[in-house]
């Protein structure tokens, strides 16, 4: 496999993660406390990039993930379409079923109990957007993750009341992230507040979580703002998000 992505990933180191049957491109740039981005539709886009790179400009090891899409192509209308297409027909992911969590959460735990052997310190943080944002609540399942960071999450597809404040995990799931949430682990939720993508989820959390559930709403301009971290970024919402890591992942 290469070792020298082209533009705009010059300077991330290719790579591909393994773990329970399903395989999938990385990229890992950086050095200190592991971070996971887990990109949004439809893939790692250059805007998605940017807000990597911030990352591990602010002192942080960032490994990207590639679930679906290209490295680096720019979003488009048919590009979008593609990559939600092959969303719904995987089985790694759980588009319209409730009260279960997708596949592919199990891969990125172990990604990050990868990451955190590798970095060391208290844990790693994960940040997820759209489709894998409810992702970094379902990696708290493991201790290894410490900093869980949900932007706009949007699955299972908000079609119906019960979509629409699932969280995607199952009883006893969703149990044992309460449990970890008591036991201290913050979780830093981000959207603009017209996005009907996100649903009821932010309540669903709150209820969840308690206290441990810190909101951050922005407020909308217009019915297409949704990426709080990319397209229609917000850059107090990157600075909220630095912070919020750096507080986590002092103990590093």
């Amino acid at each position: 496999m290469s070792r020298t992505p082209s533009a705009p990933l010059a300077g991330w180191t290719l790579g591909e993660h393994r773990a329970g049957g399903i395989v999938h491109p990385t990229y890992r740039r950086g050095s200190g406390p592991g971070v996971i981005v887990v990109h949004e539709l439809p893939g790692i886009t250059p805007t998605v990039v940017r807000f990597a790179e911030e990352v591990v400009d602010a002192g942080f090891t960032v490994v990207m993930p590639l679930l679906v899409g290209e490295a680096g192509r720019p979003p488009s209308a048919g590009y979008m379409a593609a990559s939600a297409a092959r969303l719904c027909v995987s089985r790694e992911f759980t588009t319209m079923a409730v009260g279960r969590s997708s596949p592919v959460v199990a891969w990125l735990r172990a990604l990050a109990r990868d990451l955190h052997a590798s970095c060391g310190g208290p844990g790693v943080g994960a940040i997820g957007m759209c489709f894998s944002g409810g992702f970094a609540l379902g990696m708290m399942l493991d201790d290894a993750t410490v900093a869980p960071v949900l932007s706009q999450p949007s699955l299972p597809f908000a079609i119906g009341r019960r979509r629409a404040g699932d969280l995607g995990l199952d009883p006893d799931e969703a149990a044992r992230v309460a449990r970890r949430a008591a036991d201290g682990c913050a979780v830093l939720g981000l959207r603009f507040d017209g996005d009907r993508l996100v649903g009821d989820r932010f309540e669903s959390l709150a209820r969840l979580l308690g206290g441990a559930f810190v909101a951050v709403e922005y407020p909308s301009s217009g019915p297409r703002d949704h990426s709080v971290l990319t397209e229609q970024r917000r850059d107090d919402a990157v600075r909220r998000v630095v912070a919020f890591l750096r507080e986590r992942l002092a103990g590093a």
